[in-house]
């Protein structure tokens, strides 16, 4: 329940419902999963929202597990106050200026990596089955899931708990998968054009060119 000073904020399944459902549906329309391998990617993520928004709105699982654990050596006095259920925060002693640093930072991370994940979807798209090979794709072979790793880090720093902490490296490992699997899938239809595309362009992460940047110093 959400208290009239806003220090408790659990137990909101109304939130929690509704996060899952837009994520999951985002997530769908990017996947269009047809094979069980996609289901399963997609399930992954799905089981990741559900994880992280049971606990920032719905219950705080993580908070009991490590106060029974830790009892009067847990690091903040009032471990069920929403902002020291941020577990950057308790580790900090409970400093709401950590709060307001973590808060937008995270922000950006998901809303970056959703804004990746916009423009490859819509570039891939209007490709009408030909290589795309230009926008994003200039500068990464495949930003839909470098989107999702960029928005899953900022979700870690929004609001880490130890199911999800468990399960980002999973979903990493799944995406990476995910990905080869597609670019066999491309060889197989654009051949030799694709694998000199692949040379030059890298998997999840652009080049940073720094001769540019020793061009510009010594000009």
């Amino acid at each position: 329940m959400l208290m009239p000073d806003g220090k408790y904020a659990y137990g909101l399944w109304g939130a929690v419902l509704f996060n899952i459902v837009f994520f999951g549906l985002f997530a769908y329309s990017v996947f269009k999963p047809t094979t069980k391998r996609d289901w399963r990617t997609l399930g992954a993520f799905t089981g990741f929202m559900v994880a992280l928004f049971s606990e920032m709105f719905g219950y705080p699982l993580t908070i009991y597990i490590l106060t029974s654990i830790l009892g009067k050596n847990y690091p903040v006095l009032d471990p069920f106050n929403h902002i020291n259920g941020h577990l950057w925060v308790a580790v900090a002693g409970g400093s709401p200026i950590l709060f307001d640093i973590l808060h937008p930072l995270s922000n950006v991370f998901i809303f970056g990596g959703l804004i990746i994940i916009g423009i490859g979807w819509r570039k891939i798209h209007s490709g009408e089955g030909k290589l795309v090979t230009d926008g994003i794709y200039r500068f990464i072979r495949h930003p839909q899931y470098t989107g999702f790793g960029v928005a899953i880090i900022g979700f870690l720093i929004q609001w880490p708990t130890l199911i999800t902490l468990i399960m980002a490296p999973t979903l990493l490992i799944m995406y990476r998968k995910l990905a080869k699997r597609e670019e066999q899938n491309m060889i197989q239809e654009f051949g030799e054009e694709y694998l000199e595309y692949m040379k030059k362009v890298p998997r999840f992460v652009p080049k940073i060119h720094l001769t540019n940047f020793t061009k510009k110093e010594t000009n």
